[in-house]
C-alpha cells in the first residue's frame, strides 16, 4: 500500500507563528501560509518540518552576516548575548528527521519541531564554545535591537534585507525558541531518540 505524505519545501521558522514579522521579510512567510490553506483546504495529508536554523549559515560564522567562516579576533554579539536560546540543526539531521516523518502516523497532519537539547544555546554561548575550541578570545561588540534594525534600512539589497530580518526575529525575538509545542506539533529529538545529530560542538570541529 502506497502511503503519500506532502512535506512542502519549508524548513526554518515555522510560518505560523511569524505574522508579526518585520516588513522585509514579510512576504516569505505569507507565501508559505497561503500553500499551507492550499494543503489543508484540499485535505492533502501532510508534514511540516520547523528546522529553525541551519548551522551552514549561523554555526559555521558565529552568526556574522556576510561570512561563511568563523571571524577572527572581533565578533558582533546581538543585544547582550544570554537573552534568547537559539535551536541549530545540522542540514544532514535535518533530511533524517525529515524522512523518518514520511511513514509515521504519529506525524500526520502535524509539525515537526527540531529541537535536540545540545544544539538549543545563547549567542554568547555559540561563541564560547568556539573560543574554547582554537583557544583564544575575542573582542565583543554588542549591537542593540534598534541599531541592528536601523542598519537593515541602510542596506540598498532587498534580498539581503530579508536574511538580516532572520537575525533579528532569531536572536532579539528567540524566534526558534519563544513558545512551547503545542498538541499539533511534536519535537524530534524526543520523538526519535534514536537519531544520533551532530552537536554544535561536532559542528565546529569542522573549522579547526
Amino acid at each position: 500500500l502506497l502511503k503519500q505524505r506532502f512535506l512542502p519545501s519549508e524548513f526554518g521558522m515555522d510560518p505560523s507563528r511569524m505574522g508579526h514579522s518585520i516588513e522585509y521579510g514579510k512576504e516569505t512567510f505569507e507565501d508559505k501560509m497561503v500553500i499551507r490553506k492550499a494543503i489543508e483546504d484540499a485535505k492533502i495529508p501532510y508534514t511540516y518540518i520547523s528546522a529553525n536554523c541551519l548551522a551552514g549559515y549561523l554555526v559555521d560564522n558565529l552568526s556574522q552576516p556576510g561570512s561563511l567562516v568563523p571571524p577572527r579576533g572581533r565578533v558582533s554579539i546581538f543585544g547582550n548575548g544570554n537573552d534568547q536560546k537559539v535551536v541549530f540543526m545540522d542540514e544532514d539531521d535535518v533530511a533524517t528527521y525529515t524522512i523518518k516523518t514520511i511513514d509515521d502516523s504519529r506525524m500526520l497532519n502535524k509539525t515537526l519541531y527540531l529541537r535536540p537539547h545540545k544544539n538549543i544555546l545563547t549567542h554568547n554561548q555559540l561563541i564560547e564554545k568556539w573560543e574554547k575550541l582554537t583557544n583564544q578570545t575575542f573582542e565583543k561588540v554588542h549591537i542593540s535591537a534598534k541599531d541592528f534594525l536601523a542598519s537593515i534600512k541602510d542596506v540598498g539589497d532587498r534580498a539581503i534585507q530579508a536574511a538580516l530580518e532572520r537575525y533579528y526575529h532569531i536572536y532579539y525575538e528567540g524566534c526558534s525558541m519563544n513558545f512551547k509545542i503545542d498538541e499539533e506539533g511534536e519535537e524530534a529529538s524526543k520523538l526519535y531518540p534514536e537519531v544520533q545529530y551532530t552537536s554544535v560542538d561536532e559542528y565546529l570541529q569542522r573549522y579547526l
